[in-house]
């Protein structure tokens, strides 16, 4: 369950701020501190619009019962945020996309397929998504006299926690112009089997092509090995990521049409849109 205490408002501060090459002492106004707190920090400016939109998609999320449907409410903000100038820009090369984002909800796409709306319903369990870059030395499968040559490797890794002992985390093998993977190549069928959507149907070919209007705004990636944590003992998921006849099936893509310091919103390649909450790097560490 997604504890709403993380997105809460910020406590405003009463407190002045000295100065003392001004020899000023003045106190600021709290709505000022207010902005500040919320502003983006690549943001030259506090923007009162743009937080005030990004609470009310927050606000309007917390209180929604459901973190999987279709809801017209949260549908309309996100899409005014996506067309606002407020975001970062070239978002999925942007420092700021890598870390810890928590789900926080997403829509019910037709083309997703019935395994994957259960296992993004944030409902029903906290599930986040990890950016980070992984050395290749860190990889067991990688020859060591390899690891200089393919430097860094950037990963995409889905997190499913099912309480304090128990998780299950999926990892990606993820490309950008920033950190090019050459395996990743484009993904040729749509994941329909026998007419069939088992697997949710993917955008190809002309319906894949990406926004010229937002570059850099794409991270591919394909799906490379998982396993549930039991309180310290691993368990492989049981899907062969890796083998050839699947591995088309498992690669896809995320556009990030929104990015700021604390919210991400993503649409994916089976038409589903994410809108994610970035967690504080002091529960990362914890």
């Amino acid at each position: 369950m997604i504890c709403m205490a993380s997105i809460g408002l910020l406590v405003l501060s009463n407190s002045a701020t000295a100065t003392a090459s001004n020899e000023r002492s003045a106190t600021a106004p709290a709505f000022q501190n207010f902005f500040n707190n919320f502003l983006p920090k690549s943001s030259a400016s506090p923007n009162p619009q743009q937080i005030k939109l990004e609470n009310a998609l927050l606000e309007t999320i917390n209180g929604n019962s459901k973190r999987l449907d279709n809801s017209k409410e949260i549908t309309s903000i996100v899409e005014q945020l996506e067309q606002s100038n407020w975001g970062i820009a070239e978002p999925a090369i942007s420092p700021q996309v890598k870390g810890l984002w928590r789900l926080l909800h997403t829509n019910n796409a037709d083309t997703a397929s019935p395994i994957q709306r259960k296992a993004v319903d944030a409902s029903k369990y906290s599930i986040y998504q990890d950016i980070f870059l992984r050395q290749d030395d860190d990889d067991d499968n990688i020859d060591a006299d390899d690891v200089d040559k393919n430097g860094p490797t950037l990963i995409v890794s889905q997190v499913v926690k099912f309480g304090d002992k128990a998780q299950l985390a999926v990892d990606a093998l993820a490309s950008t112009s920033q950190y090019p993977l050459e395996e990743l190549t484009t993904r040729q069928r749509t994941g329909k089997i026998l007419g069939a959507n088992i697997l949710g149907v993917s955008k190809v070919g002309e319906d894949a092509q990406e926004d010229s209007s937002r570059p850099n705004s794409r991270i591919f990636f394909v799906f490379d090995e998982g396993n549930f944590n039991f309180n310290g003992l691993k368990v492989p998921y049981p899907v062969p990521f890796r083998w050839p006849i699947f591995r088309d099936a498992v690669k896809g893509w995320i556009d990030i049409t929104y990015l700021s310091d604390r919210i991400r919103i993503s649409r994916g390649n089976k038409g589903t849109t994410f809108v994610l909450l970035k967690e504080d790097e002091d529960e990362d560490d914890g």
